[in-house]
């Protein structure tokens, strides 16, 4: 099955971020997306957003376990 499509501002709603934060996500490689059309266009593919917060989570989850538990931050 063929992902749908999402536009950096579909990605920006999905993570209440700014459609720049979106743009910078995709410039680092952190979320995986393509260049389409004459105009270059990104894309994001559905299963790569949810990929994107599946990692998200996990690396919170360490940071946590390994954050000091008098810290306030």
């Amino acid at each position: 099955m063929v992902d749908r499509f999402l536009t950096l501002a579909d990605v920006a709603d999905v993570l209440n971020i700014s459609a720049d934060q979106a743009y910078s996500l995709v410039r680092s490689g952190d979320l995986r997306a393509i260049k389409v059309g004459g105009r270059g266009q990104w894309r994001i593919g559905e299963g790569d957003l949810e990929d994107y917060i599946q990692r998200m989570y996990v690396q919170t989850e360490e940071s946590l376990k390994t954050a000091d538990p008098t810290s306030d931050a």
